[in-house]
């Protein structure tokens, strides 16, 4: 069986990912997660003035005075320690001793409380874990389909399903050895962190996959460029951050927060019990958070499962000529042609363009012609089509309006063309008026 078509595709771009996630603005947080992350966090203050640190209490106090870490997957796995360090606590082997026996009305109320507080926490734990499996999987199949549909793509599916196992065991083994929660979360963001090496050391076909990647003949360059670039810092990855970051990590905040203070409460609840109206605020607490983080991974799951991962090298060139970079890169296909639209408000503005083929590319020219675009839609030729390796100039406007700077490839049948330019549109300097001239006595 064939894998997908490669042909003119290009890795997908921060720019284009922009213009993508536009279609997708964050869904607006409940405004009650910044009242009762301000309420829970004061009941902790209160109780460590009533009863100071104790050892063995100073890591999770200091984490909850941190920001979270700068990464979508990242407090995706720090949501899930610490919900599982929630139930932790509240499995009743764990609560305090007094609290087990239920001995009064109140401890018997909130008793319940916690119990439905621990259902509530174990749902959203399935879906989180869900959430990162499909999300997962989702990338997997999509860049399997642009590999060699032979035994070379069994043979990277056969590597993957090892390499889990392995990272499985050793989870098991730490687990095992008395390992904790902490710990065993630590061990899962680092396996991560591992896969990411690996991706880019598979794209850039260094390390473990020096050879396999020369054996493995037929593995698209698109896709080795994608895993190569797709989590550098200032890659696409980092506009998902910016766009749905803050609401993942304010939510893991709150995660943190009802942990620390049932951490306190419990680690105190012999001196200072906790009251009914404070089980209560982290019943609503809790409530809020499932809620609002399951409606954020849900629509987080329907942006990535429709998040392109390549596209052709026109969308890509459109997508960069939004950015405000000095150079831009973009690839011209074969039989195409490339435009850039400038609009400009006033005569004797200046229009001014640099323009050269990366070394490489194949039968180096390209056609480049600039045209006038009148309010009425006619065009007028403003400089006729030449072909150029490389070219810089500049010409001053007669008339307001706009312009579009066109590179043409359309009369090559078979060559892309990889071009970097730079074009300007700089307005007509007004001049000074005349200053009156000085009076004499």
């Amino acid at each position: 069986m064939a894998s997908s078509s490669k042909e003119g595709l290009v890795p997908i771009t921060r720019a284009f990912l922009a213009r993508y996630y536009d279609k997708y603005p964050p869904p607006p947080l409940s405004e009650d997660i910044d009242r009762l992350t301000t309420g829970l966090r004061r009941m902790a203050d209160r109780l460590l003035e009533q009863c100071p640190l104790k050892p063995g209490e100073e890591l999770l106090t200091h984490e909850a005075n941190l920001e979270p870490p700068h990464k979508v997957d990242e407090n995706m796995w720090k949501n899930r320690e610490h919900i599982e360090e929630i139930l932790f606590l509240l499995e009743k082997s764990h609560w305090p001793t007094s609290l087990q026996k239920k001995a009064t009305n109140e401890e018997e109320d909130i008793a319940g409380i916690i119990e439905g507080i621990e259902i509530s926490l174990r749902e959203t734990l399935k879906k989180l874990e869900m959430f990162q499996l499909t999300n997962a999987e989702n990338v997997f199949n999509t860049v399997m389909t642009y590999m060699p549909q032979d035994f070379r793509g069994s043979l990277i599916r056969q590597q993957r399903e090892r390499s889990e196992r392995n990272k499985q065991a050793e989870v098991d083994a730490l687990v095992n050895s008395g390992g904790s929660i902490r710990d065993r979360y630590a061990l899962l963001w680092k396996q991560q962190m591992e896969r990411r090496r690996l991706l880019a050391q598979l794209g850039s076909a260094t390390g473990v996959y020096k050879t396999l990647v020369k054996y493995l003949v037929g593995v698209p360059q698109v896709l080795l460029d994608f895993v190569r670039q797709i989590n550098d810092d200032d890659g696409p990855m980092e506009e998902q951050r910016q766009r749905y970051g803050p609401c993942v990590y304010k939510l893991t905040t709150f995660a943190l927060t009802i942990r620390l203070f049932l951490f306190l409460s419990w680690g105190r609840f012999e001196v200072v019990k906790l009251q009914k109206d404070e089980a209560l605020v982290v019943e609503q607490a809790v409530h809020v958070y499932t809620s609002e983080f399951e409606r954020v991974i849900m629509f987080i799951g329907e942006v990535f499962a429709h998040s392109p991962f390549f596209i052709s090298a026109e969308d890509a060139g459109a997508a960069e000529s939004r950015k405000v970079d000095d150079y831009k890169e973009i690839v011209i296909a074969a039989g195409r042609t490339y435009e850039v639209t400038l609009t400009v408000d006033s005569v004797n503005s200046f229009i001014a363009w640099d323009f050269a083929l990366i070394q490489g590319t194949l039968n180096l020219d390209v056609g480049f012609r600039v045209e006038y675009v009148s309010p009425s839609g006619a065009t007028t030729l403003i400089l006729p089509n030449r072909r150029y390796e490389r070219d810089q100039g500049n010409f001053s406007t007669i008339l307001a309006g706009t312009y579009k700077l066109i590179w043409d490839n359309s009369y090559s049948s078979f060559f892309k063309k990889n071009l970097r330019y730079k074009v300007d549109a700089i307005p007509a300097v007004e001049p000074a008026p005349a200053q009156p001239a000085a009076e004499t006595e």
